[in-house]
């Protein structure tokens, strides 16, 4: 840590942790839980890398109350987790199903009678399967729809919920679900994905609105996914195609959130797959909101492509000296997220940020003596950590971090075979096991920083 900060954050800063609902939970046909767009994808032939499904998962819904002595173990500030839309209403709209919401309700009190704040997301891509069938995000009465469940879950968690996140990265639901169909629902369709973009920012907006019209107490914001890019070389060319990638995953959500407007050059770019806006929409999407969330993993080098798809760039690993990739073939660039983390608070005029994801994947050791040596994760860890706090120093208003994940879990389309976690799940029988990457982080909050790391 940078002897500036004597190895400390600013006094209150937040240390968390972060899963979302479908890679913890299992329990996928328990107390009328309703089918979701996971649960469908993950049953295609080979859409899943081992095949696998969410139907059981790391169980979190029977276990919870074990996972809450986690995040004490940790002596964490604050967990952030993602209710299931299909718990709480099963088809998507009409009556709630009161042991959906019982259950987030018992994992709130736990949590508050820890000392932990609770972060909640409202949508961490697992919608319901019954609103696909009518047209899923590609229809703009889905906003309407989320709105009205997201009004559900204010007015019975509201007064104990610290912080709200509408959507988690959007980007990602958009364009992985719809554009290339890598994830759920896994459909290819550039101008549905930008549609979709749309219709989930116009989500964002009614969700806002729905809850500065409710009793429910905190702040509530949106998160998004920005890397670290870098034009592979000076060549006009590289560092257009550089401009059109960076456009397209921050400046196509963060442009109509904070100003009400879309990129105009994106949008020239993309010609007839530009969304199609109704009157006032944009005003429903540029609604106040309290923080911005910041995902932050790796780095990518972007380069002009001409057989690069719609944007015409080809984006691949990029690793800054003195690093390799993570098992997910990212790359790593800790002083990236110093860079991210400064520019988006110039965009946002200093508004309060959150880095509500980072993490890697590796290949852990073998148990020993009741732990796991995943010293490239603590590596990772602490060379991120050290990267906010420099963005601290140059001025952004970093309000706390959380990591991914609490436990190795369902890793999407990588199913089981890809761990995130600080403490290992054995998915056969269950047994949470800490990782050196556990212990490193319960030292690191309890310091408020990593000095002597």
């Amino acid at each position: 840590m940078s002897s500036e900060l004597g190895g400390s954050f600013p006094a209150g800063f937040l240390w968390g942790v972060a899963t979302s609902a479908f890679q913890i939970e299992g329990s996928t046909e328990a107390d009328g839980r309703g089918e979701t767009v996971w649960d469908r994808f993950a049953r295609r032939p080979w859409a899943i890398v081992d095949g696998s499904n969410g139907d059981i998962a790391c169980d979190h819904y029977r276990r919870m109350p074990e996972d809450v002595e986690l995040l004490r173990w940790l002596g964490v500030g604050a967990y952030r987790f993602s209710t299931a839309w299909s718990r709480i209403q099963p088809d998507g709209t009409g009556p709630v199903n009161p042991a959906g919401l019982d259950f987030y309700d018992r994992l709130v009190d736990r949590l508050v009678a820890a000392g932990i704040q609770p972060f909640v997301t409202l949508n961490h891509w697992d919608l319901p399967q019954a609103l696909e069938d009518r047209g899923g995000w590609g229809s703009r009465a889905t906003a309407d729809r989320f709105a009205h469940y997201a009004g559900l879950v204010f007015d019975r968690l509201g007064d104990r919920v610290a912080g709200w996140i509408t959507h988690n990265e959007p980007w990602c639901q958009a364009f992985l679900g719809h554009a290339t169909g890598h994830h759920a629902p896994g459909r290819c369709d550039w101008s549905l994905a930008y549609q979709v973009a749309h219709h989930l920012l116009i989500g964002h907006g009614l969700a806002v609105q729905r809850f500065r019209a409710s009793v429910a107490v905190g702040t509530i914001g949106i998160v998004l996914n920005p890397q670290y890019y870098v034009a592979a070389s000076d060549r006009p060319a590289d560092l257009a195609a550089r401009g059109r990638v960076s456009w397209n995953a921050i400046d196509l959500f963060l442009d109509p959130v904070m100003r009400g407007e879309y990129p105009p050059a994106l949008m020239e770019w993309i010609g007839p797959h530009e969304p199609r806006v109704g009157a006032g929409e944009l005003s429903i999407i540029r609604q106040p909101i309290d923080f911005l969330g910041v995902n932050y993993y790796s780095g990518e080098s972007v380069s002009h492509d001409v057989d690069g798809s719609l944007l015409k760039a080809r984006s691949e690993p990029f690793s800054e000296p003195g690093w390799g990739r993570t098992e997910m073939g990212w790359g790593v660039a800790p002083s990236g997220l110093t860079k991210v983390l400064t520019e988006i608070s110039a965009r946002v005029d200093g508004q309060p940020i959150y880095l509500m994801e980072n993490g890697a994947a590796y290949a852990d050791p073998p148990i020993v003596d009741g732990s796991i040596d995943d010293a490239e994760r603590v590596r990772y860890l602490a060379e991120h950590v050290e990267a906010a706090a420099a963005a601290i120093q140059a001025g952004v208003d970093l309000r706390g971090t959380f990591v991914w994940s609490l436990m190795d879990n369902f890793e999407w389309a990588w199913g089981y075979t890809r761990r995130f976690g600080l403490f290992h799940v054995d998915f056969e029988t269950q047994r949470r096991t800490p990782k050196r990457s556990a212990a490193w982080y319960r030292r690191t909050i309890a310091r408020n920083g990593t000095a002597g790391d």
